[in-house]
């Protein structure tokens, strides 16, 4: 590996192994995430894909990373960053999702309380 780019950057092993932890650990937050809303006892209706498809789009961009960092070539510097800005992606995009599945099931709550009669 070192042949074929001998004056690119490097990436320390501990930093790397330290990133690989962090993906790790978010990913399983993502991943659990989607689970425990997926348990929730509000029905699910169409509407509630505006904030699944970026949480799946996101958690799978968080395992693209991932898979990128735990090859021993994310030691050179350009693919330790670029793993980086994917996992930082999917980060943001699941978040985002999160967010709005919130809003969704507070507004789908709040709904069926200010119904009449619904108490």
């Amino acid at each position: 590996m070192d042949e074929q780019y001998p004056n690119e950057e490097r990436v320390e092993p501990v930093f790397r192994n330290g990133t690989i932890t962090i993906v790790g650990i978010l990913l399983a937050f993502s991943l659990g995430f989607i689970t425990h809303w997926a348990a929730n006892p509000i029905p699910w209706q169409s509407y509630h894909l505006v904030a699944v498809l970026p949480i799946l789009v996101g958690i799978a961009l968080q395992i693209r990373a991932l898979a990128i960092l735990l090859d021993i070539r994310s030691l050179r510097r350009s693919i330790h960053d670029r793993a980086s800005r994917i996992f930082i992606a999917g980060l943001i995009l699941a978040a985002c999702g999160v967010g709005l599945a919130i809003l969704l099931d507070f507004f789908d709550i709040a709904a069926k309380s200010a119904l009449p009669g619904a108490s």
